[in-house]
Formats: C-alpha cells, structure tokens, sequence
C-alpha cells in the first residue's frame, strides 16, 4: 500500500513466523525505516552502515553474508539506515533494469536452493525499492486499516504501482487484509464500512481471507452472528514488537494467531482457499 501505519511490517514478521512452521523462509526488510528488523532486534544491524543489501545489489557481493538467523525459525536479511541512499543509487546509476536487481541479485540466487518462501517488506511509499519487491515477488498481501483513505489507498496502489508492472509481469494480489480493527460492525463504524467494501466489491470478495469475510450482514445486523473479523488491534500485538517478538512467541494463545496462520497456507496455496 501507498500508505505507512497499516501495519505491513508486522504482517510481513508474523506471516514469515508462520510460514517458517513448515518451510524454509527468509524475510528481506526492504522498508528504510526498518521496523521489522527492529521488531526482532536486530537495532545494531539496522544502524550498521558499514555493510548492506547495496554491496549485493551493486557490488556483486554474496547476498548470503548478510542473512542472520532469528530466534523464530526463519532468517532475517536487515534493513539500514542507509537504503534510502541505495534508492537513490538505483535511480541515478547506471544499471541494467533496475527495477529487477533485488529479484536477480538476491531472489533468484536464493529462492529454491536455499528458501522456499521469501516475505519481502516494501517501503509505504512509490519508489524505485517499493518497484524492486514488487518484482521480486509478484505475489502480493495488501494490508488495509480502517478509514476514510483505504480505498482510496487500495485504488492508488493498483493504479501507480501495480497495473502498469502488469505491462510487463504477472502480478498477483494473494490477500487483502483488513487489519487494525477495533469497532463493533453491527453499527456504521469504519470497520464496517470496511468490511462491507471487501466483502461486496466482486473483483475485491475473492481475496479477502476466511478471517475476515463476512456474506451474511442481516445476521450481523440482527445479532443473530457476533463476528470479530479482521486483525483486530489486540494490546499484545503492540507489547510483542515491544518486545522484538513475534505474535506466536510473545503471545501463543493470543486468538489473532489464527489470521496469521491462514495467511501463511493463503501464500503457500497461492490463493485465499474457502473453507468448507
């Protein structure tokens, strides 16, 4: 999304936390402000300046010396303080499709041989970075948070980031995550409004997860059904990054670890799977 605080990072470190139950995963922080990364600690790394994806994308370096193990079964390649200055490398220099050097330079050497997933956090933002993780995945989860813009938000990122690499490349939208929801939706809050744009748009419903896909609004209207679908903005999701955690770790029993593991199974069957 076209959009920082809809909760990306910690979607990308819980959904890498997940999927590393039953594969081999790395996760590429790509985001220059480094959240996910400090979200599992590793400050020191992202503050390091002295070494970075740069020496892989423009100096033919071993993209394996910067992978480190996390304490959560999947491997981390760290963002730093200086991607914005490798943005800007990749805008002015001289490079042969520049869009595609994270997929050819990082991806490819290892996707296969070495992962069987790599879950990349992008920049919120257009940019030449935000281009390169598009590429090298072409498979996307797209967090949504309640409010006026986040539609809005969705129809500008197909618009500016994703239709025109369709010229070019498949690119796929796996999910459509409603996230950060705290309101009642038996009542016209903005997570109704929300879920209701989701869950009604014929081109959007097919992607929205089982966690939060609602068919039945009389029910909903009638207290008949109390749902709580989406993520919803639970204290220990906050307190877990607190404590450079993820979700499952900090929390086992916390009820959101159900969105994240049907995600995971989302990325691994290439597509939301209904239940039943």
């Amino acid at each position: 999304m076209l959009k920082g605080g809809v909760g990306k990072s910690t979607i990308a470190v819980n959904l890498a936390r997940h999927l590393a139950q039953r594969h081999d995963v790395l996760m590429i922080d790509l985001d220059p402000n480094g959240h996910g990364s400090v979200g599992l600690g590793f400050d020191d790394h992202y503050r390091n300046t002295d070494e970075g994806i740069g020496d892989v994308l423009f100096d033919e370096a071993d993209p394996t010396s910067l992978v480190y193990n996390t304490d959560y079964e999947f491997d981390l390649l760290p963002s730093s303080e200086d991607l914005e200055q490798v943005e800007r490398e990749i805008v002015v220099g001289d490079v042969f499709q520049p869009s595609a050097l994270l997929k050819r330079e990082v991806v490819e050497p290892l996707l296969g041989d070495e992962y069987d997933y790599i879950v990349i956090d992008s920049p919120a933002y257009r940019s030449r970075l935000t281009d390169n993780a598009l590429v090298a995945t072409a498979n996307l989860i797209l967090p949504l948070a309640p409010g006026n813009e986040a539609i809005s938000g969705l129809e500008r990122t197909i618009e500016r980031q994703i239709s025109p690499l369709r010229q070019h490349i498949d690119v796929d939208v796996l999910a459509l995550v409603p996230n950060k929801l705290n309101g009642r939706i038996d009542q016209q809050t903005q997570d109704r409004r929300l879920l209701e744009r989701l869950n009604s748009h014929e081109s959007l419903q097919n992607r929205v997860p089982n966690f939060a896909r609602i068919t039945d609004w009389e029910a909903v209207d009638t207290g008949d059904i109390k749902p709580a679908p989406g993520i919803r903005d639970r204290t220990n999701i906050t307190k877990a990054y607190g404590e450079r955690k993820p979700l499952l770790d900090y929390d086992p029993d916390c009820d959101q670890l159900k969105c994240f593991d049907e995600l995971a199974h989302i990325v691994a069957a290439g597509e939301v799977v209904r239940h039943g």
